[in-house]
C-alpha cells in the first residue's frame, strides 16, 4: 500500500467502515492520520440485533456507540458525524453538503479519500454520499486533488468499471475488521461465524482478507 499523508474517510452510515476496515488498519500501521466522517447514526435500519434487544427509539444511541467501538478497534482517532437523517442523503440539500465536505478537505487536506462508487453500491445513502465526494473533488483545481478511492459492490459492476484497480491484502489486519464488525452487534448476523474462527483460518481469509477498490477518474 502506498503511503498517505492524511486518509479522509467519507460514508453514510455506521457500520459502512467495515468493508474497509483493514485498510484503513493498514494505513493507521503506516503513520498515516485516518478521519472518519460518518453522515448518520443509521437510525432507519431494519436489524434491531439477533435476539433481539434494540427498538426504534433507542437504535441511534446505540448504533453510536457501535460506531465509536468499531472506530476504536480500527484504531481511528478522528470520528467526526455529520448528522444527517439516514435514508435521506440524496434529498439533502446537495449544495450544502458539497460546500461541508469541501471544508472537511480544505481543514484536512487528505492525499487519499474512501468512499462508496457512486452508482455501483446498492444503497440510495451510499451513491449519493460518494456522488457528493466527487462533485466536490471535481470542482478542486486539478492539483489539489486528492486521489478517491471507491468500494463498489453491486452485481454485473465488474462488468461496467472493469476490474478493481486496488487488492488489499489485510490479512494481518483481520482483528482489526473482525472486532469492527463485532462492534455492530445491533446489524450483523455474521458473529457465530467470525466468533468461532482464528484469524488464520483459510475461511476466515478467504472471506475477509482481501479489499478491493476502484480509482476515480475525472473527466
Amino acid at each position: 500500500m502506498e503511503k498517505e499523508r492524511h486518509v479522509l474517510v467519507i460514508l453514510p452510515h455506521p457500520d459502512d467502515e467495515t468493508y474497509m476496515a483493514g485498510t484503513l488498519a493498514a494505513y493507521i500501521h503506516q503513520g498515516a492520520p485516518v478521519t472518519y466522517v460518518c453522515l448518520t447514526l443509521g437510525e432507519m435500519g431494519r436489524n434491531m440485533g439477533n435476539p433481539l434487544f434494540a427498538n426504534r427509539v433507542t437504535l441511534p444511541e446505540i448504533r453510536k456507540k457501535e460506531l465509536e467501538a468499531s472506530a476504536r478497534a480500527i484504531g481511528i482517532q478522528d470520528l467526526r458525524r455529520m448528522g444527517l437523517l439516514d435514508k435521506t442523503i440524496e434529498f439533502e440539500d446537495q449544495e450544502l453538503l458539497i460546500r461541508n465536505i469541501g471544508s472537511l478537505i480544505e481543514e484536512l487536506k487528505p492525499s487519499l479519500i474512501l468512499t462508496f462508487y457512486p452508482g455501483y453500491s446498492v444503497h440510495p445513502d451510499h451513491d449519493a454520499t460518494g456522488r457528493a465526494v466527487i462533485r466536490t473533488v471535481e470542482r478542486l483545481p486539478e492539483a489539489k486533488r486528492p486521489k478517491v478511492y471507491c468500494a463498489a459492490f453491486s452485481k454485473g459492476c465488474r462488468e461496467i468499471l472493469g476490474q478493481p484497480d486496488i487488492t488489499n491484502d489485510v490479512t494481518n489486519f483481520l482483528a482489526a475488521k473482525v472486532a469492527s464488525f463485532q462492534a455492530h452487534r445491533s446489524q450483523f448476523q455474521l458473529m457465530a461465524f467470525l466468533d468461532n474462527k482464528s484469524f488464520d483460518d483459510p475461511e476466515l481469509q478467504k472471506r475477509l482478507g482481501r479489499e478491493q477498490f476502484w480509482t476515480y477518474r475525472f473527466g
